[in-house]
């Protein structure tokens, strides 16, 4: 009889720390997604750019220029249309700069909608700063609306002294929106 509780107690202990590993891999799960996006725009790493409000840009390096190229695209389905007004700019490595986005709301309804956004090459993330940016909060248009949208950004001059990135000629700065299931309210 002992064996048999000693047995059903070793079934028990290992029963409940396979629950308690499933339960965090479930949490870990969960986090991850907001822990990865976090360490991306901390490091600037897989292409992820720098954000920083309010942030001034260094100035023009003298002699640096490079072409910026802006992506815009969006969720099938989602009734945006969503363009660059610019394909491409060229741009003073260190010079404060805005491009300008248009979306248009193609639907009968109101449709909020998300930007992600990355940069291309991937090494160019960590030296491309963004000042300003519609991809910053959620934007809502109602029926046909048409928004022009900013984005204030500047490279940043390490790009220029990094021997990984001196010789890139092009960035690409790229965005996708989503729509959001449950809009944040304005408070």
């Amino acid at each position: 009889m002992a064996a048999r509780v000693l047995h059903l107690r070793g079934k028990l202990r290992t029963g409940i720390a396979v629950a308690l590993f499933a339960a965090a891999m479930v949490g870990v799960g969960f986090a991850s997604a907001p822990l990865y996006r976090m360490f991306c725009q901390a490091t600037g790493w897989n292409g992820t750019v720098q954000e920083r409000l309010n942030a001034v840009a260094p100035g023009p390096v003298v002699g640096k220029l490079v072409n910026v190229r802006f992506d815009a695209n969006v969720k099938p389905g989602m009734g945006w249309t969503f363009e660059p007004e610019d394909r491409v700019k060229r741009v003073a490595v260190g010079a404060r700069e805005m491009a300008f986005f248009t979306a248009v709301n193609d639907t009968d309804h109101t449709i909020t909608g998300s930007a992600a956004f990355n940069v291309s090459p991937l090494n160019v993330g960590q030296y491309f700063v963004k000042i300003q940016c519609f991809c910053f909060t959620e934007q809502t248009l109602r029926p046909h609306e048409r928004v022009r949208m900013p984005v204030i950004f500047y490279v940043d001059p390490g790009f220029a002294k990094d021997p990984d990135t001196s010789d890139i000629s092009e960035i690409t700065l790229s965005y996708t929106f989503y729509p959001v299931a449950s809009p944040k309210s304005a408070s």
